[in-house]
């Protein structure tokens, strides 16, 4: 039987929770576009996301490790896609909309630089003066100039929905059809609240995981943390047999099971006891409604800072990082002295916005692989400088 998308829609108008955004209420696209026979928005702007160039891009960028260094360590895409995961199992759950926050989820880390969050710091340090650089802001100029793929438009023109979810860190409006007048709010919908929150529940727990799978951290290191103590109690109590990377693997699946579950059921509650009943009114709260307990919270801020002291600084992981991003930044002035060697979309941006800007999209766009090849060309055997 065919489903056409209106189908689809109804099925959504009768099933979703009031206060979840619907495809057939979006406030549209910056260009406007015919609806497809089909496709929901947002099941739309989830494709266009997957085709991307900067997604394909996110399997050779780092998580933490730099890329290639290990077979079975995450990169920027497993990641995305564990992300993308744990935003539909909780957006089912509360009866929201899976696509939107899927997609949100599958967009929101295509800004990232090459060498992880060091390359991060290190690209915002040479744009300084020139506008810095924030992986946040640069997923949005990705999906909105960067990408090239419609003759009609730049970007991806992805529902003004999605770009809400991906504005993390901006002065937040209400998605408005355009031309419509403007409101502000304090909060995006839920769905791009959720996946706001599955990102931290993904890259503390499978950081964690990584470390541990790459022995730079200990078991008994962890022993005392409470998100580790309780799930490791529980794993104990079943399976009593299990020992080593049997053990902490299993351990860490239970520890992102009861985060999500943590989630879902505080999230529920907060929704309840808000008493919203429009997307509006989720908007106009003064607290996020997607939300882990007090207790969470607090066993997560500790998980955190345990973390950036113990993996996230370990000589073997930032010392590797800084000297890759020594590469960066030769790579980087070397574009500044010779334009040309800037790939033609980064080239389009000089008139517009700049050198600088030009060059800090033509090496946030490269893999970690690309930019130490392209280094190696540039500087035939010679090493990266230092400072």
């Amino acid at each position: 039987m065919l489903k056409t998308r209106q189908q689809m829609e109804r099925e959504e108008m009768d099933t979703l929770a009031p206060y979840a955004v619907r495809s057939a209420e979006t406030a549209g696209r910056a260009h406007p576009e015919p609806n497809h026979p089909c496709r929901m928005e947002y099941q739309r702007d989830r494709a266009r996301v997957i085709h991307s160039r900067a997604f394909r891009r996110l399997e050779y960028k780092t998580q933490v490790f730099l890329n290639g260094t290990g077979d079975h360590l995450r990169t920027r895409l497993t990641h995305t896609i564990e992300v993308a995961s744990i935003s539909r199992t909780i957006a089912r759950a509360l009866g929201l909309n899976e696509d939107l926050a899927e997609t949100i989820a599958l967009a929101h880390d295509l800004g990232h630089s090459p060498f992880g969050h060091t390359g991060e710091e290190t690209l915002n340090e040479l744009m300084r003066g020139h506008g810095g650089f924030e992986h946040n802001v640069q997923s949005l100029r990705i999906v909105e100039v960067l990408e090239r793929k419609y003759p009609k438009f730049a970007g991806l023109n992805l529902s003004l929905e999605v770009l809400e979810g991906l504005k993390k860190h901006e002065k937040l409006e209400a998605p408005k059809r355009p031309g419509a007048s403007k409101s502000r709010h304090l909060n995006p919908s839920l769905e791009a609240q959720i996946a706001n929150l599955a990102d931290e529940i993904t890259y503390y727990s499978h950081d964690l995981d990584d470390g541990l799978d790459f022995d730079l951290i200990k078991p008994e290191q962890i022993s005392k943390l409470e998100v580790w103590q309780h799930s490791y109690s529980e794993v104990r109590r079943h399976f009593p047999k299990l020992k080593g990377r049997d053990l902490t693997t299993y351990v860490i699946r239970c520890i992102i099971d009861r985060e999500v579950q943590d989630v879902i059921g505080t999230s529920a509650a907060a929704i309840d006891q808000s008493r919203v009943s429009t997307v509006e009114e989720v908007r106009l709260q003064k607290k996020p409604l997607i939300r882990y307990s007090p207790e969470l919270r607090r066993a997560n801020r500790e998980l955190r800072k345990f973390l950036y002291k113990n993996l996230y600084y370990h000589p073997q992981v930032a010392g590797v990082n800084q000297r890759a991003c020594a590469l960066l930044r030769d790579v980087f002035n070397a574009c500044l002295k010779k334009p040309e060697l800037l790939g033609r979309n980064s080239a389009r941006q000089i008139k517009s916005e700049g050198l600088y800007r030009a060059v800090c999209d033509h090496i946030s766009g490269m893999t970690d692989r690309y930019l130490m090849e392209e280094h190696a060309r540039l500087f035939p055997g010679q090493k990266a400088k230092r400072g």
